[in-house]
């Protein structure tokens, strides 16, 4: 047990203040001693894994973090793996690929830990991974117990899941098995990624990986663009689309732009807010320029969703998780 850690070396944005108490578990038995503790002395307790998609308030968060450090990825079968939910999230995939398996190739790049996947229902260029999750492990806060939750009971939906509402602060993920295709197609659902039809599932992460790279969006330290948390704004899912404007089908409703919505509200690539901004590369990203603060990202933030809300009627919903803010104060409009 730790005291006054801080949180802001722990994630991608590098911004939050410090954890009143911290714990790097890297036992499932540790999970369990650190929920009773933080409950036997009624401390709040956040999970924190990879860190890729949180705004940590500038305070901290005054509690104990449990930052989860499992490790271990274990074939059951071909194409069923287990996943540690500290696993990074790219090695994963990096594996899946080595061994022609499809079903995540398409989510190259990608920071942050496997057991954070299905708390997102992460999903990039076409792909989600609910599309191949098969169940995952969980401790139940209340009692301790390990649990199996099945792709059914995750009940996920676009960049949200079971874990996001009624499960948030009753699981956590300890790992997820997947369950991919051997010898499997790549995916190539996205107009960005049908020029390299006939490519193999290494050439599509290749191809997936330079994307992001183009646009900020793999963490190099030497690209102060990847300083974020990748996409900061969900793409909204509308019933009618409001003018002419770019869309896609998304069952019966449509999917708009979130980067076209907020370029078209007068947000350029790199505009600037104080100590933070938005990409040079891609104006989904708020990007911390160096020194920023978790309040001017919220400035931030709610300029953009204001002036989109004026020009088009659109709401923007953020994807990160805020952390550490009064709930009264929260900008998750």
């Amino acid at each position: 047990m730790q005291q006054n850690v801080s949180l802001a070396p722990l994630t991608t944005l590098g911004i939050g203040g410090p954890a009143k108490y911290f714990v790097n578990a890297e036992s499932v038995d540790d999970v369990r001693a650190s929920v009773e503790w933080a409950r036997a002395r009624g401390e709040p307790l956040l999970v924190l894994a990879g860190g890729s998609n949180v705004l940590i308030a500038d305070e901290g968060f005054d509690g104990l973090v449990l930052h989860i450090a499992l490790r271990g990825m274990t074939v059951e079968s071909e194409g069923i793996v287990k996943v540690a939910a500290g696993e990074r999230w790219d090695d994963v995939v990096a594996m899946a690929v080595s061994k022609n398996w499809a079903g995540i190739e398409c989510l190259s790049g990608i920071p942050g830990t496997a057991g954070a996947t299905p708390i997102q229902n992460v999903g990039a260029y076409g792909q989600d991974v609910s599309e191949t999750i098969v169940r995952v492990e969980v401790l139940e806060r209340s009692t301790g117990r390990v649990l199996w939750m099945t792709n059914a009971e995750c009940e996920f939906e676009y960049r949200d899941s079971v874990f996001k509402r009624a499960a948030r602060d009753r699981s956590i993920v300890l790992s997820v098995t997947f369950r991919l295709r051997p010898n499997g197609e790549p995916s190539l659902r996205y107009p960005e990624l049908q020029q390299f039809a006939g490519r193999d599932l290494q050439g599509v992460r290749d191809a997936v990986i330079a994307i992001r790279r183009r646009k900020g969006m793999v963490l190099d330290p030497d690209d102060p663009d990847s300083r974020s948390d990748g996409s900061f704004f969900m793409n909204p899912i509308v019933s009618t689309v409001p003018g002419d404007m770019p869309h896609f089908p998304a069952g019966d409703r449509f999917k708009l732009s979130a980067a076209w919505l907020i370029e078209h509200a007068g947000f350029q690539k790199g505009f600037v807010h104080g100590r933070v901004g938005l990409s040079s590369k891609h104006t989904l990203a708020i990007i911390n320029r160096g020194g920023g603060t978790a309040r001017e990202v919220r400035e931030l933030v709610a300029m953009i969703q204001d002036r989109v809300r004026e020009r088009f009627g659109v709401e923007l919903q953020p994807e990160p998780n805020f952390i550490g803010f009064p709930s009264s104060d929260r900008r998750r409009v």
